[in-house]
């Protein structure tokens, strides 16, 4: 069964469905959502077929985006997307169905890097997952694949900066888009970037509240953020990190998994890519596989 619920994060009413069982085993899974991406799309596939195992989920839209408050619209902001993820455990220690010393964190994509610092910060939070994780900071600073030509942060840094100028002179900040415009040049960016345009801005999975592109001032935000600075300071609660053999991102997570101390686990989804972990039958089931006995034995 899923329900509609709200609950506020630094002031702000966040939009979320928490998801139970016919059988719950007394286990409570927050999921946060990709960048740009709405708890509709891939958080709602886990949360579903999470439920079928008797575990309770609770999805929600990061502040600014989807069905959330905040203003401007699609700002992605680090420091608040980790305070959602505190403001989610936060509502749930407080629901009379739901024991608080058995709530653990699932992050896919972005969140997979927010979920490790919301994480580190709150005792809380007894065990963390992520699937394809993603250092948004990374990704600007370096690139999905790490190859990133340096000038191009610089550039994004220079326009971010010349956007909040315009701000402080009445104008509009303006904002940046996500993806390519259509699919021939989505193909010309390589099989990463095709997957993300096919799964957000085609049939595949698009969503109405899901954005296509960023305020400026999101840059600056993210480039500065170290989703992983702190990861050992999870332990000694459990980690399970997974990816996917053919992830352009994986080495985010193999590299953060070194830094990562014990109790740690580390799985690779054979033959899948960083997008397959969102909806592909086979990827998906292979992930959740895992993930089942990870909060299983460790919540």
């Amino acid at each position: 069964m899923r329900k509609s619920v709200t609950f506020k994060s630094s002031g702000l009413k966040i939009a979320g469905n928490l998801f139970t069982s016919d059988k719950p085993n007394g286990r409570t899974i927050v999921i946060g959502h990709p960048g740009t991406a709405v708890k509709e799309q891939s958080p709602a596939l886990y949360a579903q077929k999470l439920s079928e195992q008797g575990f309770t989920l609770l999805t929600f839209d990061a502040a600014y985006q989807g069905e959330s408050e905040g203003l401007p619209r699609d700002l992605e902001n680090p420091a608040q997307r980790i305070e959602d993820f505190k403001a989610a455990v936060s509502f749930l220690s407080v629901q009379s169905d739901i024991d608080p010393a058995r709530i653990g964190i699932l992050g896919i994509c972005a969140s997979g890097g927010y979920a490790i610092p919301a994480s580190v910060g709150d005792p809380r939070v007894k065990a963390v997952a992520t699937v394809a994780a993603v250092d948004v900071g990374l990704q600007i600073r370096a690139g999905a694949d790490g190859n990133q030509d340096p000038a191009v942060l610089i550039n994004l840094l220079e326009a971010a900066a010349e956007a909040r100028t315009r701000v402080a002179a009445g104008e509009e900040m303006g904002r940046f888009p996500v993806f390519p415009a259509g699919q021939e040049e989505a193909r010309a960016g390589g099989l990463h970037v095709f997957e993300g345009w096919e799964y957000y801005c085609t049939e595949r999975c698009s969503h109405p509240r899901s954005a296509r592109s960023l305020t400026w001032d999101s840059v600056d935000r993210m480039a500065t953020f170290d989703a992983f600075r702190f990861i050992e300071m999870i332990s000694p609660r459990p980690l399970l990190m997974i990816t996917a053999e053919n992830a352009v991102t994986a080495w985010m997570t193999l590299d953060a998994f070194e830094r990562a101390k014990e109790p740690k686990m580390l799985y690779v989804v054979d033959n899948a890519t960083h997008v397959d972990l969102y909806d592909r039958e086979a990827s998906v089931n292979d992930a959740l596989s895992r993930l089942v006995d990870f909060f299983s034995e460790a919540l």
